[in-house]
């Protein structure tokens, strides 16, 4: 796991917030939990990892 940690802020729907939170506790899971393997998710799929010194290799950009 990493060392170190960052905060990241997402604004949405308060709706979909209390949804998102509710079925997180329902899967006795933190919503904390459920990001950050939604973002290993979406890192994998498009192929982009970290090095050993967590800077990105093979980032892939839309242009």
């Amino acid at each position: 796991m990493e060392n170190k940690t960052a905060r990241f802020t997402v604004l949405m729907d308060p709706l979909k917030k209390q949804a998102f939170e509710q079925l997180c506790a329902a899967q006795d899971l933190t919503p904390s939990q459920v990001t950050r393997q939604l973002i290993r998710e979406y890192l994998e799929k498009h192929n982009v990892s970290l090095a050993d010194n967590h800077s990105l290799t093979n980032p892939q950009v839309k242009s």
